[in-house]
């Protein structure tokens, strides 16, 4: 491990992206003509890690993908990033995990995933992956593999002293006890809403929710806005954190960017507001490039944005 580098240990799921871009989203029933079909890879937690490698992070992804095309696919990617697949574990028996993705010219989405060997990412998988949690500072999960195997990983990095940080997507509801496992709860408008059980349409309801889930364990949530920042509650204060402005034309991943850069901004020891702003930018710049993981910024991206104001696109 290079010295002085925050590791960050990501348990989580690996995918391929099938993305089509289209003028616009098609309504159910209806078949929209004229798409753009490209492959990436992705996954939440593929993208996450990705995203703290590329932020500085030394990241250690535990996983599992098929023995099969797709699976050679995103192996090849992360080597090509200098990402390690020592706690990848390759699956005979079941087929990489995959997403179709449907992005319409704003940038919005809607995806479905095949969950595949993401499914099967068990607890003793964790715990033979126990040599990655080693001096480590953060952990960074999310809700495309079996609970119970979040639930272990948590464990695990509470009994190190690390920082957990849970990122509950996509939208699921979670047994009440995993949150108390937690120190970071990252959830968007639609993952804070079911989590909580009251829709969340401003800032105002935002905070609201976010301190109700906060009472249920995690020591601080964050509810992410989109291009209206985010809200958070710490221990030590609320915490509003302001949009930057720019050009989206794809989102996918700019959630997974934020809790990446959430994560690596605590490894690194900043305080909470600097950690939130720090993952605002790498969200923000995500938005701007199309697809998953060629869609994350490396960290110099990320501090040009926060010194200037201005991403690589020139917006303001």
């Amino acid at each position: 491990m290079v010295q002085n580098v925050p590791a960050v240990v990501v348990v989580g799921s690996v995918n391929v992206d099938m993305i089509v871009r289209s003028e616009r989203l098609p309504r159910p029933g209806e078949t929209v003509v004229g798409g753009e079909l490209t492959t990436a890879g992705g996954g939440k937690g593929a993208n996450q890690a990705m995203a703290a490698h590329r932020l500085g992070a030394d990241v250690r992804l535990v996983a599992r993908v098929g023995a099969d095309g797709p699976g050679d696919f995103a192996r090849s990617g992360f080597e090509a990033e200098g990402l390690s697949t020592c706690w990848l574990t390759v699956d005979p028996s079941a087929a990489t995990g995959v997403a179709l993705i449907l992005v319409d010219r704003q940038g919005q989405n809607v995806i479905s995933v095949a969950p595949g060997a993401n499914a099967r990412l068990s607890s003793d998988d964790v715990r033979r992956a126990a040599d990655a949690f080693d001096r480590a500072r953060v952990l960074l999960v999310q809700l495309e593999i079996p609970i119970e195997t979040v639930r272990t990983a948590l464990e695990i990095a509470r009994l190190r002293g690390m920082v957990t940080v849970l990122n509950p997507a996509p939208a699921r509801s979670v047994p009440p006890d995993l949150l108390c496992l937690v120190d970071w709860l990252t959830p968007n408008e639609t993952e804070a809403a079911t989590l909580a059980e009251v829709e969340v349409v401003d800032r105002a309801s935002a905070r609201r929710v976010a301190s109700d889930l906060r009472a249920r364990g995690p020591a601080a949530v964050v509810v992410t806005l989109g291009e209206r920042g985010a809200v958070a509650e710490t221990p030590e204060s609320a915490i509003d954190v302001e949009p930057f402005s720019v050009q989206a034309i794809d989102t996918t991943a700019a959630g997974d960017a934020f809790s990446a850069g959430l994560a690596v901004g605590l490894a690194r020891g900043l305080t909470a507001g600097e950690s939130l702003r720090y993952a605002s930018a790498a969200g923000a710049l995500t938005a701007t490039r199309p697809g998953a993981q060629p869609s994350l910024p490396g960290d110099a991206e990320v501090r040009h944005l926060l010194e200037t104001g201005r991403g690589t696109n020139g917006r303001r």
